[in-house]
């Protein structure tokens, strides 16, 4: 496709809309993805570190 201006080139003949909602939506995705990973393993992480603490108690707790 040839287009003659700037505004042609984002209008897409008629189908910008979709062309630059595509990338916006997959740019969110790829932004967003990441995010939650570190989310999720911070998350984790928390939750081994809680359950490493209550197991050093339990030991501690028990009478030898």
């Amino acid at each position: 496709m040839n287009w003659g201006s700037l505004s042609d080139f984002l209008a897409m003949g008629g189908h910008g809309f979709y062309v630059w909602g595509s990338f916006g939506a997959a740019l969110l995705v790829m932004v967003a993805e990441p995010l939650m990973l570190a989310q999720r393993r911070r998350a984790a992480l928390r939750q081994l570190r809680r359950r490493a603490r209550a197991e050093q108690f339990e030991l501690q707790e028990q009478p030898t």
